[in-house]
């Protein structure tokens, strides 16, 4: 041992990951109002970051996805934050980072998962309800004056429209190949999958994930860190502060759920009825 290293309260620099959790539906006010958003993470990564010693940011991403602007947002915001401090990211898939948590994914310096995480879903999806017969069968009449002749755009109190249809199907492929081109760009020469397979919108274990280069590795935070960095690299923590309130609501069976006091009740139980989907759709 050194002479310094025996000096009385000297501590041996050792490197330290600031570790992030991205774990939720991602989106804002259009639904999951208590999901991922840029707004609320901003503050949390420029702090992760900004630590000293910081060898390595690792964000835990553990979402079936949602907004794709928010995916987006976030995505790029983590990107130009390691430009700028010139700082590796790792990503660790939990359970499923599929369709905007896969978008998510795309931040990372480099990919790891679990051998059975969920990965993939690249693609673009939106869903709703016909009401038109609903209201009919009732004798309901809904009253509705706008300006324009596409204001009531797919609405679904209407009967659907093949033009109407059309329109969204055109915004649903510009929105897709951003998603492909943020795909190949991120991954490059890594992806060995089929394109046809791999922009399908299928989604596969990290097992196969790894065999199309959608990821780079299957391994833990915890063991990938520590094999990287050392056996002695510490880990950093940052998250996004809760009020009690909040942390109230996460202990209901519909994670968010508002008390009938607030006000929002009718609204978060659509919210959690849609989220409760999203993770569904992946057998969660």
């Amino acid at each position: 041992m050194s002479i310094i290293a025996r000096i009385p309260g000297f501590r041996r620099k050792v490197p330290t990951v600031a570790v992030v959790r991205l774990a939720g539906v991602i989106g804002g006010d259009g639904g999951f109002r208590r999901g991922l958003m840029l707004q609320t993470l901003a503050p949390v990564l420029d702090k992760a970051f900004a630590g000293r010693r910081v060898a390595a940011v690792a964000l835990s991403v553990n979402s079936p996805g949602g907004s794709p602007v928010q995916s987006d947002l976030i995505a790029r915001y983590v990107i130009a934050l390691a430009r700028e401090k010139d700082t590796p990211v790792f990503v660790f898939c939990e359970d499923v980072a599929a369709s905007g948590g896969y978008w998510l994914a795309l931040a990372g310096t480099e990919i790891y998962a679990n051998a059975s995480s969920i990965i993939g879903s690249i693609g673009v999806v939106s869903a709703g309800f016909g009401l038109d017969r609903f209201i009919e069968r009732f004798g309901i009449e809904r009253r509705v004056h706008t300006t324009g002749p596409r204001k009531m755009i797919l609405d679904p109190f209407q009967p659907e429209d093949p033009n109407h249809v059309a329109h969204l199907r055109a915004l649903h492929a510009e929105m897709f190949e951003r998603f492909c081109a943020f795909v190949r760009e991120r991954r490059g020469s890594k992806l060995t999958g089929p394109e046809e397979e791999l922009f399908s919108g299928g989604f596969w274990t990290g097992a196969q994930a790894l065999e199309y280069g959608l990821i780079d590795g299957i391994g833990s935070l915890r063991e990938v860190m520590r094999e990287r960095f050392g056996r002695s690299v510490r880990f950093r923590r940052f998250g996004v502060r809760r009020g009690f309130v909040q942390r109230l609501r996460q202990t209901s069976a519909l994670e968010g759920l508002a008390s009938a006091e607030d006000g929002n009740w009718a609204d978060d139980l659509v919210a959690a009825v849609e989220a409760r989907a999203m993770w569904g759709r992946f057998g969660l």
